[in-house]
């Protein structure tokens, strides 16, 4: 088949996709062409002659070469000229290496040759595993915590080593300070972030960074933003999570044992302060009970020792207006009180002693009427 009855790989409804389909394809034909399509023979003898055919256009062969490839660079020069920024991207677009302008989601143009546009994904949460690493991830992830020491490991404020593993998440926020500010962002965010991690825990003592997790996470990332902030990293930190803390494995017999202790403490502790708040608040109302008692029996016995002066300042003023009758009446007020207890009624005589056969048993007897008939 001839060079010039085969049909051009543009001109086929089916196009090359790619340029490297395109140069795959222009390689083809220039091989065709220089194998003895166009002129006879196997190609091997070249000469003119009357029996070996006539000899190929080489030139005319050159020219179609040459729009071929010129056609080829039309076409990837136009190809070149647009790109596409997808959703939750943004383009950096550099102009001979200078930045000029930050381009949006959706198709863009672009000078051929001269413009250049770096994507950056700007929506999608980095990771950063720190201490361990995530072999199979799913529901049930599988994790890899061999050989990771030199990360976890790390010294507190009480000269103790504790095992830390966490992890950071973290998004681009900046496009044009990730691609110009900083060579490696992911290693500057790595490095950074063990650095600050290490200075927060060894800023608090052992048992403050197993109790207070949510602190030191808070911490941590609130110091690692401020750095990188300096470094103009074009990162912000979304999240610092400590993933286990725990003591190193050759002391954690001793640490358990330790926990139990204090929390044999702690429940003692709690159970002495129940018996606290049980016993003392009743003793403290007892005691208050008692206290207003007494209160009220002094202020009653006061009241009463003051309202039996003012009766004998009473009495005493009727008293000296009229002493007899005075005497008299109270005599008889005292014995009205005390002779209707009395069972027995003896009447003495100084020089007879008790008077014989006087029946005074008090049966049936109205002493206060008989009183009143005596003369004495």
């Amino acid at each position: 088949m001839a060079w010039d009855d085969q049909q051009p790989q543009w001109g086929k409804k089916k196009r090359p996709a790619t340029p490297e389909e395109f140069v795959a394809s222009l390689l083809k034909k220039i091989k065709d062409t220089f194998d003895g399509h166009g002129g006879g023979g196997n190609g091997k003898d070249r000469t003119p002659g009357p029996d070996k055919g006539t000899p190929p256009n080489v030139w005319g062969s050159l020219v179609k070469i040459g729009s071929i490839i010129a056609i080829i660079f039309i076409i990837q020069v136009v190809y070149s000229s647009f790109y596409t920024i997808e959703p939750g991207e943004r383009g950096v677009v550099t102009r001979f290496g200078k930045f000029i302008k930050l381009a949006n989601p959706g198709l863009n143009f672009k000078i051929p040759l001269i413009d250049q546009a770096i994507k950056v994904d700007v929506e999608n949460v980095r990771k950063q595993e720190f201490g361990f690493r995530t072999r199979i991830p799913g529901q049930k992830s599988i994790y890899e915590k061999r050989g990771y020491d030199h990360e976890s490991l790390m010294l507190t404020g009480d000269k103790n080593v504790i095992d830390v593993q966490w992890i950071v998440q973290y998004k681009i926020q900046d496009p044009f300070n990730f691609v110009f500010k900083v060579r490696n962002v992911d290693q500057s965010v790595r490095d950074v972030s063990e650095m600050v991690i290490r200075q927060v825990v060894g800023n608090h003592d052992f048992d403050y960074v197993l109790s207070n997790r949510e602190i030191v996470e808070s911490s941590t990332a609130r110091e690692l933003q401020s750095v990188l902030e300096s470094f103009q990293s074009g990162v912000k930190i979304v999240t610092v999570k400590l993933q286990d803390v725990n003591p190193p494995d050759a002391v954690k017999p001793a640490f358990n044992e330790v926990n139990e202790a204090d929390q044999d403490m702690k429940r003692l502790v709690n159970e002495a302060e129940e018996t606290y708040n049980r016993v003392i608040p009743r003793a403290r109302g007892d005691a208050k009970k008692i206290l207003e008692e007494a209160h009220g029996y002094a202020v009653e016995r006061t009241n009463l020792a003051q309202g039996e002066t003012s009766r004998f300042l009473a009495i005493l003023k009727e008293y000296k207006k009229a002493r007899e009758v005075t005497r008299k009446r109270m005599y008889l007020e005292a014995m009205a009180k005390i002779l209707p207890k009395v069972t027995d009624i003896y009447v003495m005589d100084n020089r007879q002693g008790v008077l014989p056969l006087l029946n005074l048993s008090g049966k049936g007897l109205d002493v206060p009427k008989v009183l009143k008939g005596s003369k004495k």
